[in-house]
């Protein structure tokens, strides 16, 4: 499948051009970067639009007058993609957080299921190494949380290294998503599992962001314990349907 990788950015103008050269590198026919950037004032925007110049066929850059959340960032690259052709659709971070070659597995992994997840939380997985307890602890804890109360058969819920089928992303209510911070991983993972779509999970490595400095704050915590809750009545009228496909496989 062609594949196309969108990457949301806001202020990763150290991070971009690396980040897409070593996407090209990878053994990929085809492959395409779609750059969302949200106004960064590090001149993110400014980069993505010399690297388009260079590779005009390989390379979109969409630019938003301001920093309007990850949610809709990711909502707006997917339906950019898809009306573009895309067969596969990416989603990863910019900071190398996200490891580039495991695409291959990834985009392996469609060739059964609907969706691939790179997944921490699985045998083979893990987070990064010199995080402290706490963090180790929050992280896990929010994961857990997460797919308990949504009763999901994946194991990292939370996570954002993505690969779906063109034919998921169409089956999935786009417009419904309210999620703009890191729920919307959750979400998208919730609804996914509702429309009867199955996953698999690719275990990788998470680092820690190489330079810059992490978006995560106390209120997009609060948001995500709340908003799990909410997703529970809010598409309690798509009945989950089930398939014959295998829900998880691990590989």
């Amino acid at each position: 499948m062609e594949l196309t990788v969108v990457i949301p950015t806001y202020n990763e103008a150290a991070n971009l051009p690396a980040i897409i050269d070593a996407v090209f590198t990878l053994p990929l026919s085809g492959s395409r970067v779609l750059v969302v950037d949200d106004a960064s004032p590090d001149g993110t925007g400014r980069i993505a639009d010399e690297i388009q110049r260079k590779h005009p066929n390989r390379v979109s850059v969409i630019h938003r007058a301001g920093k309007s959340g990850l949610g809709s960032a990711y909502i707006t690259g997917f339906k950019k993609a898809l009306g573009d052709g895309a067969e596969a659709v990416a989603q990863m971070d910019a900071d190398f957080s996200h490891p580039p070659g495991k695409l291959i597995e990834l985009l392996n992994g469609l060739a059964d299921h609907d969706v691939a997840m790179g997944s921490r939380y699985i045998p083979g997985g893990s987070v990064d190494k010199d995080w402290p307890a706490w963090r180790r602890g929050l992280s896990a804890f929010g994961n857990y949380y997460a797919r308990t109360i949504l009763r999901l058969p994946i194991r990292d819920a939370t996570g954002g290294f993505r690969v779906w089928r063109r034919e998921t992303l169409l089956g999935i209510p786009l417009d419904r998503i309210r999620s703009n911070g890191y729920t919307f991983q959750v979400e998208m993972a919730y609804l996914a599992y509702r429309s009867g779509f199955s996953f698999c999970e690719v275990p990788f490595y998470f680092a820690d962001r190489r330079w810059g400095k992490s978006k995560m704050s106390f209120r997009i915590q609060l948001e995500a314990a709340v908003r799990v809750w909410k997703m529970l009545y809010e598409y309690r009228d798509i009945p989950r349907i089930s398939r014959s496909s295998p829900r998880l496989i691990h590989t």
